[in-house]
């Protein structure tokens, strides 16, 4: 069974949060008065009664250990939840675009600022695009998905020989090359979906009948860029806005054996 983190970090720093606070508030009270008694019933300072008075003051092994965890889960827990998550790509369903092993960054303002864990937004910035590449969470597992938007609310996505249509708007594939070329396993395209330009794979065998869907109000359709070997809306349906975890717009470097990679450092198209 997967960890929910963004459940775990917020627990972490709120119990790591209650014992800083409640330790200033009432513990370090009562040591301060405890080793100010010591003095007073001592009379005259001696080595003694200073190291009775420092192990009076000493904070408990939890409260030290939570003080000094509490910034750093603080710190974590606001850049994670509402500025920049790292994720890892995990299969090949955004090849070429992104590689497994790829290491990206995900910008989690862009389309609003979100409360974590339960995902409700509290600030409105912007709203997805046809063409970003972005990262959610899918209406059948409780993961992290990442694909590009291909239909918005209230567009008609038709796909008919591999090629997109959106509002009846057939969307530009240009031929690249076959791979490899004397026995293709597959066909590189360089397609462009709302004006942003990215190449795609895609099988050079023959695909299913024409389909059809219309987007409804919140909700998204998402595809991947190896066409015929991503699992997405086209099967599973699409996505709600309140799942949407953010826009991917970089990859900072490839790591899937051996040394990291830092050549493919750059931006997401």
């Amino acid at each position: 069974m997967s960890i929910n983190f963004p459940l775990f970090l917020v627990l972490a720093t709120l119990v790591t949060g209650l014992i800083w606070l409640f330790d200033n508030l009432v513990l370090r009270p009562r040591r301060r008065a405890a080793a100010a008694l010591l003095e007073s019933q001592a009379g005259a300072a001696s080595e003694a009664i200073e190291q009775a008075q420092q192990a009076v003051l000493k904070e408990p092994v939890v409260v030290e250990y939570a003080i000094s965890f509490f910034p750093v889960l603080f710190a974590v827990l606001i850049l994670r939840s509402f500025l920049i998550e790292p994720f890892q790509i995990p299969t090949g369903s955004m090849i070429p675009t992104l590689l497994v092993g790829d290491f990206i960054v995900v910008n989690k303002y862009a389309y609003g600022v979100r409360l974590p864990v339960i995902g409700t937004k509290i600030i409105d910035v912007d709203k997805p695009a046809n063409g970003d590449v972005m990262v959610f969470v899918p209406p059948h597992e409780d993961e992290y998905f990442i694909k590009r938007v291909i239909g918005i609310p209230g567009d008609t996505i038709r796909y008919e020989d591999k090629i997109v249509f959106i509002n009846g708007v057939e969307q530009p594939q240009t031929f690249v090359a076959r791979m490899p070329p004397d026995r293709p396993d597959y066909e590189v395209y360089a397609e462009t979906i709302g004006g942003v330009e990215h190449l795609i794979h895609r099988s050079p065998f023959p695909g299913n009948g024409p389909q059809e869907w219309v987007v409804p109000d919140g909700m998204y359709f998402m595809m991947g860029d190896n066409r015929d070997r991503s699992s997405d809306s086209r099967y599973w349906g699409m996505v709600a806005e309140e799942d949407i975890v953010g826009k991917a717009f970089a990859v900072w470097f490839h790591w899937d054996s051996g040394m990291p990679l830092f050549s493919r450092r750059g931006w997401i198209e």
